[in-house]
């Protein structure tokens, strides 16, 4: 499995790259987004780790991947605010560390998100319809009557699948958590509604007007249609 290291410090780039080696990665590494655009194109990976200190910066680089993969993006940041943490989720981030961060901890994310990816193959699911939204697990997009498909990241996918295949029923946050992260515990409600949020954004004519994706305050979601 094939993971890119972005960040502007070496030393920082050279860690970080024996980190995913050791999780049994092969490593790519380069200073700046712009430098790794190309690749993207022409070689998918498994996983993009980006390390970034600017929120701003960061927020274009982000939504500069995301024209390019829709691999597993993993953030390293400094603190930030609950604001700023939620634009970036809703950019298409998939989990954020902040410094200092444990490399063992870090270590333990990359499994989880490799194995996730690798658990069940997509290619094996069948296209899930409801009404006037069909998901595509092979090509990972879902599709709104009348309108192209839409890509989804691979957090967005899981959820909208656990979702719809569970249809009419409540999910509870703490389910959401380990089918969609993939570990157990009180989970982050917060994690969960700016997947959702996202989520929205992409399936929801009406983004203010839920006509897919209802929320059970305190307990979890439904889809329904």
């Amino acid at each position: 499995m094939q993971a890119i290291v972005i960040s502007e410090n070496g030393e920082e780039r050279e860690f970080l790259s024996y980190v995913l080696r050791h999780a049994g990665l092969a490593v790519a590494r380069t200073a700046t987004v712009k430098m790794v655009l190309t690749s993207l194109l022409k070689q998918p990976v498994d996983l993009i780790l980006l390390s970034a200190k600017g929120h701003t910066a960061v927020s274009e680089d982000v939504a500069t991947i995301r024209t390019m993969s829709q691999a597993p993006l993993l953030l390293l940041h400094d603190p930030m605010t609950e604001d700023e943490t939620c634009e970036l989720l809703d950019a298409g981030v998939d989990l954020i560390l902040e410094r200092p961060y444990s490399p063992r901890v870090l270590t333990r994310y990359v499994t989880m998100f490799l194995r996730r990816a690798g658990s069940v193959p997509l290619s094996i699911l069948t296209t899930i319809h409801a009404e006037n939204i069909s998901l595509d697990p092979g090509a990972r997009t879902v599709t709104l009557a009348g309108q192209p498909p839409q890509q989804l990241t691979p957090l967005e996918f899981r959820l909208l699948y656990v979702l719809m295949t569970n249809a009419d029923q409540v999910i509870p946050i703490d389910v959401i958590i380990d089918r969609v992260w993939g570990y157990n515990g009180d989970g982050n409600r917060e994690l969960v509604r700016g997947l959702v949020r996202r989520l929205r954004r992409k399936i929801e004519p009406d983004p203010q007007q839920t006509t897919f994706i209802h929320n059970h305050p305190g307990v979890g979601y439904r889809f329904s249609v």
